[in-house]
């Protein structure tokens, strides 16, 4: 069955590669060209709702009070030279479309939403249906996603975001990179994955490899927990994208050690890093304690500046990789 569904993916993946050629970056708003995007804060989230997937539901926040909340966050940003947003929570966790179109449209900042499921935290976040289901199943609803649109719109996923558990994958886990893998070899967008340390991120790839995906295709999410920075320089070699999400005053030195480590040994460019901040949160009082999208630009380009980094290494960390990494391509393993 897996290789039946792979060789139908290849076919369909020459459609997919003359769209890609033209619009290779998909936001809520519609396809842009890269350029187009600007400086990118590539994990963030706008709206997360942790009750879980038997019990989520849009009814669970007013749409009105939550752009009251978050939409003078964006505006700070847009003055501030950020030209997009990656929005990172998936279905089940508060993905809001509709939300999100509205606020693109009235901050002037281009935002991204995603397709897949999210596994991580003992699957708390996962529908029924995800453990029913195969992986090519489940690689049919998130490819009708980018298809025909999400939840009824016309809006369309930018990228593929799952999540796994910070421990070696379980069976589960890894029929989820496997649906991811479909996804991308049908669609060309990349996979986000809430990983952590090595060894899940390794093993994902592997599955990856096996079903004919590159590792250029694989975000590694939260890298920033993995002490062994030879692991992320591994991993960058291979082709991944390495995640540092998180950034808050208190991390900054030390992710500006991590990326020193990555420029000595000629990966800057496979680098990515946002605050993986936010959000309204449905059930607390006024959304909760939003955490602002400022700390980069106000804080950590200027640390940067002081510890040897360049204005151009800094475009690279903040403009080119995000292109790269976020283009809609097939990227097939050589």
């Amino acid at each position: 069955m897996e290789k039946k569904m792979f060789l139908l993916l290849v076919l369909f993946g020459v459609f997919v590669h003359a769209y890609s050629q033209e619009h290779p970056i998909m936001t809520v708003g519609g396809p842009i060209a890269p350029e187009k995007m600007g400086r990118t804060l590539v994990h963030e989230h706008l709206l997360v709702d942790f009750v879980g997937a038997d019990q989520i539901s849009e009814d669970r926040w007013d749409k009105r009070e939550v752009m009251n909340v978050v939409l003078p966050q964006l505006e700070v940003i847009v003055k501030q030279g950020i030209g997009t947003l990656v929005d990172c929570t998936p279905a089940f966790l508060g993905r809001d479309v509709f939300l999100l179109e509205a606020l693109m449209e009235t901050s002037g900042l281009q935002i991204l939403t995603n397709t897949g499921l999210y596994g991580a935290v003992d699957n708390k976040f996962l529908p029924t249906y995800a453990f029913e289901e195969s992986a090519e199943q489940l690689a049919k609803r998130w490819i009708t996603e980018w298809e025909e649109g999400i939840d009824g719109t016309d809006i369309r996923p930018g990228f593929i975001k799952i999540g796994v558990n910070p421990e070696t994958l379980s069976t589960l886990h890894q029929k989820l990179v496997r649906a991811a893998a479909f996804t991308h070899l049908a669609t060309g967008l990349s996979i986000a994955s809430h990983t952590g340390p090595a060894v899940p991120a390794f093993e994902q790839m592997e599955i990856l490899l096996e079903m004919g995906v590159s590792a250029e295709a694989f975000i590694w999410v939260h890298a920033q927990q993995e002490k062994d920075l030879n692991m992320l320089v591994e991993a960058a070699e291979m082709g991944a994208w390495i995640s540092l999400d998180g950034l808050g005053e208190e991390q900054m030195q030390s992710y500006v050690g991590r990326l020193q480590y990555l420029k000595e040994n000629g990966l800057l460019h496979k680098a990515l890093i946002s605050h993986d901040a936010g959000w309204f949160s449905p059930g607390e009082e006024d959304g909760g304690d939003f955490r602002p999208f400022t700390t980069l630009t106000e804080k950590f380009v200027p640390l940067m500046l002081t510890s040897g980094f360049t204005p151009t290494e800094i475009d690279m960390l903040l403009v080119k990789n995000p292109q790269e990494a976020l283009k809609i391509r097939i990227r097939n393993k050589e």
